[in-house]
């Protein structure tokens, strides 16, 4: 190709690229704009930024599991004016009900024009707390115990089951971990930290986390905490690092004298994937109406394992009758999660009394 074609075609590319720049700057798709919060609070707006960065900027923490990268769907919000049309990186997690409404992933919206936000009261009291890391403890060959002390503010209060935002210094991520320590202790949080392949969160706290140093989360998030305005019976479903929001609701129960009827089933592959078994079984020990139910989905002959093998979800099919009048608490992979909602189906349980948070 002639060299000076090649030159006259870069130039065409630039000057459309230049144009497509002053078009986008004309349309006020970045500079300054306003987010209008539930009609009495309005606050600066980035326009090249999302409605989840620019909240954040002033402190107002919408729940996002993902660190805004449109994998959770947790970050959703009722936009009553402004936004834009839906973004394919949206579709996922908005239902058609919810689509009639405007509700919107808030860290896919960017703030192109002024912004009408519908916020549940309850978030504008999240905050960011500044820890300082006390204890890391090995549970399992890929399970961490990381309990935090918290230094600015110094007490926090949350419902037993609910989560934390753990920020990860240097790369600008957000990871959601249930809180797996005792509600009572308000200047502590304590969480179980699973390591995934390749995850950058957890890479950090498995390699690099250290006592001693200072990190910040942000919090309580979650609609999955105890009902404590019942005594419904409880069946309480967990795998792998989903112990945390179980443990901590267990805690707030016994301290109260556990006086509801509450069956525990934990499932994990092989016996080194099992971890506070002594703990469970001391609770089981001390109050009559709790009952702890492992199951090893593949015991391999070392273990020497007498007890429940199967997954998990057979084995509460194999240990519960009707639950039409029971509560039930999940906290594992949406595939877990999803095969549990099957089977407590089976069971007659109310959809309205089957408590998880998906992420």
């Amino acid at each position: 190709m002639n060299f000076y074609v090649i030159i006259i075609m870069v130039g065409i590319l630039l000057l459309i690229t230049l144009i497509l720049i002053v078009i986008d700057k004309l349309l006020g798709s970045s500079g300054e704009r306003t987010i209008t919060i539930n009609e009495d609070t309005v606050i600066p707006a980035d326009g090249d930024e999302s409605v989840l960065s620019n909240l954040a900027k002033h402190n107002i923490f919408v729940p996002s599991a993902c660190g805004g990268k449109a994998t959770c769907g947790a970050c959703k919000v009722r936009l009553y004016e402004g936004g834009g049309s839906l973004k394919p990186t949206e579709e996922p997690f908005i239902s058609k009900e919810e689509r009639a409404q405007n509700y919107r992933l808030a860290c896919q919206v960017k703030v192109r024009e002024n912004i009408k936000v519908k916020l549940p009261t309850s978030l504008l009291h999240i905050k960011e707390y500044k820890t300082l890391v006390t204890h890391i403890e090995d549970l399992t060959y890929d399970i961490k115990l990381i309990r935090l002390q918290l230094l600015d503010p110094d007490t926090i209060d949350f419902k037993p089951g609910q989560y934390v935002q753990l920020k990860v210094p240097g790369i600008e991520i957000e990871r959601a971990y249930s809180i797996a320590s005792n509600p009572k202790d308000k200047n502590i949080i304590e969480l179980i930290v699973r390591m995934v392949p390749h995850g950058e969160a957890t890479t950090f706290v498995h390699r690099a986390l250290e006592v001693g140093d200072k990190v910040y989360i942000t919090g309580p998030f979650g609609d999955f905490y105890l009902r404590e305005e019942t005594n419904r019976e409880m069946i309480c479903i967990a795998g792998g690092s989903g112990k945390a929001p179980i443990r901590s609701i267990l805690m707030y129960l016994k301290d109260r004298g556990m006086k509801r009827k509450v069956k525990y089933f934990f499932g994990a592959r092989t016996k080194k994937d099992l971890y506070y078994t002594e703990e469970f079984k001391k609770l089981q020990e001390e109050f009559p109406n709790f009952e702890y139910i492992p199951a090893l989905s593949e015991p391999l002959p070392e273990d020497e394992w007498d007890g429940e093998v199967g997954l998990i979800t057979d084995v509460v099919d194999r240990f519960t009758g009707d639950l039409s009048d029971a509560e039930a608490y999940l906290c594992g992979s949406p595939g877990m999660i999803n095969a549990c909602l099957k089977v407590l189906g089976k069971h007659n349980i109310k959809d309205e009394n089957i408590f998880y948070d998906k992420f």
